[in-house]
């Protein structure tokens, strides 16, 4: 595709507010898992705001490159390094690697909610940063919904492990396959309505206190 300076623009900053909220979500499982007790994260230095840390070089920079500036951003996903817990750490398991697991969305909500207060208020001096605030709230609405797709390993899964008691063995079993039942799951028109559907319902929230913000 022709790269002309708008594009190369807008492409560099979805990048970048991509590579920041995939970042501050691992981040927030490494910082939830310290502060529960299992400082396995804190040994390999995951608890910090050092993007590097949390990078990882093919899912978080190579692949979202070529989605953005390739294959025009008409398909997009990205990953960050994950990050390592021992839950036998934990005082109640169950309970504690769940909201271990819930931090991650939970981040990319919370920045989602963040850019419509700053995003809003802001927009009555500066209408031009409306790019950016809209942007960071419909990355991070996407980020947390589709992370809470109940398939492992994603964050979905690993709750629907603990809810429903699903085996060690099983849950590594499903994971092996997970990428490609996902990439073939989500071409599929149901599949593909329904996970849009969702994140139309989380956004719509958002975006309102966004628009009343910003008057």
């Amino acid at each position: 595709m022709d790269l002309d300076l708008a594009t190369l623009r807008s492409g560099l900053l979805y990048f970048i507010v991509l590579v920041c909220s995939l970042c501050l979500h691992e981040w927030a499982h490494a910082f939830a898992a310290d502060k529960l007790g299992d400082d396995t994260p804190r040994l390999q230095g995951r608890v910090t705001l050092n993007p590097l840390a949390h990078m990882d070089l093919f899912g978080t920079v190579i692949f979202p490159l070529v989605c953005i500036f390739l294959l025009g951003g008409g398909f997009l996903f990205g990953w960050g390094k994950p990050v390592l817990v021992n839950s036998a750490n934990f005082k109640n398991r169950r309970r504690d690697d769940t909201l271990v697991t819930l931090a991650g969305p939970g981040m990319n909500l919370l920045l989602a909610v963040l850019a419509a207060v700053a995003g809003g208020l802001l927009y009555r001096h500066e209408p031009r940063s409306a790019e950016l605030f809209v942007l960071v709230i419909g990355l991070n609405v996407t980020l947390c919904v589709f992370n809470m797709i109940p398939l492992p390993p994603l964050d979905g899964g690993q709750v629907l492990r603990h809810a429903i008691r699903m085996s060690d063995e099983t849950y590594l079993r499903i994971s092996q396959w997970s990428f490609f039942i996902l990439l073939i799951a989500i071409w599929l028109p149901p599949v593909r309505w329904l996970i849009i559907t969702v994140m139309g319902l989380v956004a719509a929230p958002i975006l309102a206190l966004y628009q009343l913000l910003a008057g």
